[in-house]
This record gives C-alpha cells, sequence and structure tokens, in this order.
C-alpha cells in the first residue's frame, strides 16, 4: 500500500511538472524566493501594529514561534529521519523532471518547508484576519508557494501536501497558546483593498523584471 501511494505520488508530481512555459519558470523561480514578498510582509506586519498597539510582541513571539515549529519539524526532523529524495535529484527521475535555472535545492525533500512556514504563518493570520478576503488572499499565497515547489522540481506532491498539514497545526496550536493576547480581527475595512493591492503588484512586479 506505501509502495502504491509513492507510486501515485511520484507519478503526480511528474505530471504537474510537465506543465512549463519560460514566463512561468521565471515567475515561479521569482516567486519561490521569499525576499519577493517583502511588500506582502510589510503590508500585514504594519496593519497587525496599527490593530494590536501594546500586544505587538505578542504577534511577534507567535509568528516566531510558528515558523520555528514549522521549519524544525520540516527542516530538523522530518528530512533527515526519512531521507526522501528530492525529485530534482531523485536518480529514477534524472531528464524526466524538469528544473530552472539550474536549481535543484538540498538533498532531501521531505516535508516541504516552505509549504509547512507558509501554511503556518497564514493559518496564523486566517485565525486573526476573521474575513473571507483576508482567507482568499492568505489561501493563494500558500497555495502558490506550494505549488511552486513542485513546478520547480524540488519537491513531491507528498512534500507539499504533508509540509502543508504541519503548518495548518502548528498555526493552530500557536493561536490557541496565544488566543488570549491575539484578539481576533473581524471587520478590517481598507485593509483588505490595500493588502489585496500590494500582494498582486509585488508578484506582478517580479514576475517581469
Amino acid at each position: 500500500m506505501i509502495e502504491q501511494l509513492i507510486g501515485w505520488d511520484r507519478s503526480f508530481t511528474v505530471w504537474i511538472n510537465s506543465f512549463h512555459t519560460p514566463f512561468w519558470d521565471d515567475f515561479f523561480f521569482r516567486y519561490t524566493h521569499m525576499w519577493v514578498w517583502a511588500p506582502f510582509y510589510i503590508a500585514y506586519l504594519y496593519f497587525i501594529y496599527k490593530n494590536n498597539g501594546k500586544k505587538n510582541f505578542w504577534w511577534v513571539l507567535a509568528i516566531g514561534l510558528t515558523i520555528l515549529l514549522t521549519d524544525q519539524i520540516s527542516s530538523g526532523i522530518l528530512k533527515p529521519l526519512t531521507e526522501r529524495w528530492r525529485p530534482s535529484r531523485d536518480p529514477e527521475l534524472q531528464g524526466i523532471i524538469h528544473t530552472v535555472n539550474g536549481y535543484v535545492g538540498g538533498k532531501y525533500g521531505f516535508t516541504s518547508s516552505h509549504a509547512a512556514n507558509t501554511f503556518g504563518v497564514a493559518t496564523l493570520l486566517m485565525l486573526y484576519f476573521r474575513d473571507k478576503w483576508q482567507y482568499f488572499l492568505l489561501i493563494l499565497w500558500a497555495l502558490l508557494t506550494g505549488y511552486s515547489r513542485i513546478y520547480l522540481g524540488v519537491h513531491f506532491f507528498g512534500d507539499v501536501l504533508c509540509g502543508t498539514l504541519i503548518g495548518i497545526i502548528c498555526g493552530s496550536l500557536v493561536f490557541r497558546l496565544f488566543k488570549k493576547k491575539l484578539a481576533p480581527v473581524s471587520d478590517t475595512g481598507l485593509m483588505d483593498k490595500v493588502t489585496y493591492a500590494i500582494f498582486l503588484l509585488s508578484i506582478m512586479i517580479f514576475s517581469i523584471i
């Protein structure tokens, strides 16, 4: 049963990875690097600061703890424990998996730290900003991040899926831990339009320069 699941995972990954164009190669190669998201991060940090006042310390601590947990579980524990090759480094997939600009990532890929970290922070923020536009924005950001890792050939679909689950669990647990300090905001008003615009503008700019 396990071997069959691994086989399906490999086949599905190869299929997703096969859809390539020069434009999307450049787009996702830039997208997967965290510095591209500086405007996005700055916007959220600003609005968290604006809505929390003296409680900003707890937000910094909550986000830091979430990333620490997701990153350590995925990279510090599971990668060395499972030692599963990345698609880009798997000897059986050489010549089949498409990579971009020679980017192949580290040796092992289970689970995806990008997916875990992104979904961890997205979950934490969604539990805080209880607003449909924020849900859409954060889920889109996290899903595209996970997809970019498969597109670039550095993660299997299963790596991303398990990383996603780790992120959701860690983000939820951290929010519960700090729940009394992080009062949810249900009406963000202008924040919706501003952060949404910054989100779209940032990925458009970095996809064409």
